[in-house]
């Protein structure tokens, strides 16, 4: 019965937490919000070459590793 107790106090508690954060996130976006809004356009364009550098890393690779040659190719120029 004690451990039914202690979940319900830290459920409590959570939603405590969680209630305290947002009361302040709220209060700081209407206190800054000139400053948020300021920079907006600055993170839009700063958001474009960071997706470009990280949503296409390995684009187009496929796993092969040399690059236009053919297997034939390959094996050609090893033989002479």
């Amino acid at each position: 019965m004690t451990d039914q107790h202690e979940i319900r106090h830290l459920s409590r508690g959570q939603w405590m937490f969680y209630g305290f954060l947002a009361i302040i996130g709220f209060l700081l976006f209407t206190e800054h919000r000139a400053h948020v809004l300021g920079i907006l356009p600055y993170l839009i364009l700063l958001a474009c070459p960071l997706m470009h550098l990280f949503m296409h890393h390995g684009h187009g690779d496929h796993g092969s590793h040399h690059h236009g040659y053919s297997d034939h190719d390959a094996s050609e120029g090893e033989s002479k």
